[in-house]
């Protein structure tokens, strides 16, 4: 049985004990998983989110970190200390509650995007891959995986592509970490989204869902057909999870640029989003 999940961000920011009413929703809707967006390690109760996901009969496979101003992989000393600290912090958090691997950006903050020069990008690459190692060799105590996910170049001027994402995969060298990919980043930067899938491979450790306007995945121009074909070539077999925005949850609309209603509600987003998923693959 193939997996779909929703992101919390569509519904709530930060995820907290008063978050957990979520989780109820989400099952009731018919979604086979969350994927909880943690802002704060220490906002998570994992005695009341594993109550939940147990009386639900749901399940928390992936979670996203959230890699704010002064987390920041290749910043200053300082934000590359807070970020160490915070995705382990993260990664203890997710052996209490179940869930197997951590996705996201986490190898800078979101928001950074400015032109360097090549001998600074040399520098901030050899940065980045010895805090990746670090981090997957904690990661690989616990039991889990990491996946690195390529943003579009308003996010981020360091990983935009499927391919630089697989060359910092490569230069880490560590069999626990992959690639996350997203279709809304994919629409902006890669030339044919379907050939990055296939690009990636067996390294695909996850994709997220979403419109081209950050909107219901379906109810855009994306070629899901051909979606669909790349994930079927590679025999994907891991979750798909809409991640998709409202100008509702404002800190998040604020760093999304969602100015506007994209749709009509974010239950509309997931409701219609998980039928047209579980439509086209044959989920479920």
């Amino acid at each position: 049985m193939k997996v779909i999940g929703i992101n919390t961000f569509l519904f709530t920011s930060p995820f907290t004990s008063e978050s957990i009413g979520w989780l109820d929703k989400f099952a009731s809707w018919g979604f086979d998983s969350v994927e909880i967006a943690i802002e704060n390690p220490e906002d998570i109760d994992a005695a009341l989110v594993n109550k939940s996901l147990q009386k639900n009969k749901f399940r928390c496979d992936t979670v996203c970190g959230v890699m704010m101003t002064e987390r920041d992989l290749r910043g200053t000393s300082d934000q590359q200390q807070s970020a160490l600290k915070y995705l382990k912090g993260t990664m203890d958090v997710m052996q209490q509650i179940g869930a197997k691997m951590l996705v996201g950006p986490l190898y800078s903050s979101v928001g950074r995007a400015d032109a360097v020069t090549d001998e600074d990008y040399k520098s901030q690459w050899s940065t980045v891959v010895k805090h990746l190692k670090e981090l997957c060799d904690y990661a690989k105590l616990k039991g889990l995986t990491l996946a690195i996910e390529p943003l579009n170049r308003f996010e981020t001027d360091f990983i935009n592509t499927c391919a630089q994402g697989l060359k910092l995969i490569s230069d880490v060298n560590k069999d626990n970490l992959f690639i996350h990919l997203d279709t809304f980043h994919m629409n902006i930067e890669e030339k044919d989204p379907a050939a990055a899938i296939r690009k990636a491979g067996k390294k695909l450790g996850l994709l997220h869902a979403c419109g081209t306007d950050r909107g219901t995945p379906g109810n855009d121009h994306t070629d899901w057909n051909k979606i669909v074909k790349a994930l079927k070539d590679i025999n994907y077999d891991g979750q798909l999870v809409i991640e998709s925005f409202t100008k509702e949850v404002k800190s998040i609309a604020r760093a999304a640029a969602i100015w506007r209603d994209v749709e009509i509600s974010g239950e509309e987003i997931a409701v219609k989003g998980l039928a047209f998923l579980r439509s086209i693959q044959n989920y479920k």
